[in-house]
């Protein structure tokens, strides 16, 4: 039988390795390693070290008892000094009179220094170092308790490291999930949710808790929808018809997804299936993306492409016509015919000029983001009266008047760009009342600024559009504004061209009693 001494050693050495192998939390694995070694040695201080993430041969302390933390620092010296002395192929004399300076630099009642390494799977993982008040050898026996000891320490250790770095990983992925700027919502085999962060919760209305548990038909609602669900593909045998070996495909579904309260929403969702080992479907991922903007600029773009194409074919069509027709050699053309035809001409070919130059000018703006400046003098009111001379030869049912003050101040301003905003506005409110009408071009000064303004007496613009009539491409959607030309850029350029000048531009309107634009430059 064996010695009592020997079986009271044997059940301590069990209990502590259950009680470390049971537990995953790394701080918590090294503490009952440490209290453990200390009491199996008789030790009154104890370490342990982890090898670095950083350096491959350098070790720091984790974990410590019986001495402050304040003495880190000079311990983690002794310790490196002791680990590159014994990588160097140290004798066992050298490493035991370095472990016996670590324990009077703890303290000077410390006499002797224990290392153990603690090894898994081959592989250095740490040492753990007990300091006691007595020097005493150890026999093979005790040598042997220890090892298994040291043994069984290490695998709790490996464990705990492992734990932590998957649990790491996991609130990695989680917060990248969950922070995520698209919606991301995790299916189980039978289509119920799993997982639901916060992007997507704000796209469907749903919250987390809410959505959590229920099935997806009861939350991806379509209203109109463009391609098979999900539903339909898993009845087609997705994601299961594949060839042999190949990966599994994703399903894309696009269309209106109807929110929870009422309103709808364009999304596309890819569908990604997550296969076990024996290729069965365990979950289904799903990435939820808002495409609102991108189907609003894709109608904006087509709608563009419409409008642009019609406005560039107008003037070439009129150009074309006329040139041919003043090429016919069966008739001779009066002069003053060809006069008019060549007035029609050049008329169309500036049309087509400050098309482009509209085109290259918005372009510009949104590359550079800023409009470039000529400064200089520039009178308002002067350039203002000019602009409506030239303008009153183009309608005869509209009336104009001038309002500014005497005094109206002169200013720094780039005066060919000032007047292209005075041209968009006063053609704007030609083409928008084509009833006629008083058209009011006036300016003042308010504060610190000039304020000019053009007034009309058409149809007006609706509330919901003020804000958006100077957006890009930008059209109000009426009968009127259907028939009317136009590319949606002047109002676009002209708030270009008044932010350059360090100004604000802006708009006020009721249907059916005409709008009023206008722009403030300071002084």
């Amino acid at each position: 039988m064996l010695p009592d001494y020997r079986v009271r050693q044997r059940d301590f050495l069990l209990e502590i390795s259950r009680a470390i192998t049971a537990q995953l939390d790394l701080g918590e694995v090294l503490r009952r390693v440490l209290n453990a070694s200390i009491t199996m040695l008789a030790g009154q201080v104890g370490l342990i070290a982890l090898r670095s993430s950083e350096a491959e041969n350098q070790f720091v302390i984790r974990a410590i008892s019986g001495v402050s933390s304040e003495r880190l620092p000079e311990l983690n010296r002794l310790l490196q000094e002791l680990v590159l002395d014994a990588e160097s192929g140290g004798d066992v004399a050298s490493l035991n009179e370095k472990l016996r300076r670590m324990a009077e630099a703890i303290h000077p009642g410390l006499r002797q220094g224990i290392a153990l390494p603690l090894v898994f799977a081959e592989e250095a993982l740490g040492l753990l170092i007990v300091f006691r008040s007595y020097i005493s050898t150890a026999t093979a026996n005790d040598l042997q308790v220890l090892q298994s000891f040291a043994d069984q320490a290490a695998i709790a250790v490996n464990n705990a490291q492992l734990y932590a770095r998957i649990d790491r990983e996991r609130k990695r992925l989680e917060a990248i999930v969950e922070n995520s700027a698209d919606g991301v919502m995790i299916l189980d085999d039978d289509l119920h949710i799993e997982r639901f962060n916060q992007a997507l919760a704000r796209m469907t209305g749903w919250s987390s808790q809410d959505a959590i548990g229920r099935h997806q038909d009861e939350v991806i609602i379509w209203e109109r929808i463009e391609k098979p669900d999900l539903r339909d593909a898993l009845d087609n045998g997705w994601p299961f018809r594949r060839p042999e070996g190949a990966p599994a495909e994703t399903l894309y579904v696009e269309g209106d997804l109807q929110r929870r309260d009422g309103m709808t929403i364009s999304v596309g969702i890819t569908y990604a299936p997550l296969l076990d080992s024996d290729g069965n479907l365990t979950n289904i991922i799903a990435n939820v993306r808002d495409i609102t903007n991108f189907r609003r600029t894709q109608e904006l773009q087509n709608e563009f492409i419409s409008t642009i194409s019609h406005e560039l074919r107008t003037p070439i069509t009129l150009i074309k016509g006329y040139a041919v027709t003043l090429q016919r050699d069966d008739v001779e053309w009066d002069p003053e015919v060809v006069r008019d035809s060549l007035g029609v001409i050049e008329d169309e070919a500036d049309r087509l000029s400050a098309l482009v130059e509209d085109l290259l000018t918005a372009s510009k703006i949104q590359s550079q983001r800023q409009v470039e400046l000529n400064l200089v003098d520039v009178r308002l009111d002067d350039m203002a009266a000019r602009v409506v001379e030239r303008f009153k030869t183009q309608t005869d049912m509209h009336h104009f008047t001038l309002n500014f003050p005497p005094d109206f101040p002169v200013m720094q301003g780039d005066e060919v760009r000032l007047r292209q905003v005075l041209d968009n506005f006063i053609s704007n409110a030609i083409k928008y009342s084509p009833q006629g009408g008083t058209i009011e071009v006036g300016g003042y000064v308010e504060d610190d600024y000039v304020v000019v303004y053009v007034r009309d007496e058409g149809e007006g613009i609706p509330e919901p559009d003020l804000n958006r009539v100077f957006e890009r491409f930008y059209r109000v959607d009426g009968a009127l504004s259907r028939k009317t030309k136009g590319t949606g850029l002047g109002l676009y350029l002209a708030k270009a061209i008044i932010t350059a000048h360090n100004g604000t531009i802006g708009v006020e309107s009721q249907l059916g009693q005409g709008s009023k634009f206008f722009f403030k430059l300071p002084l």
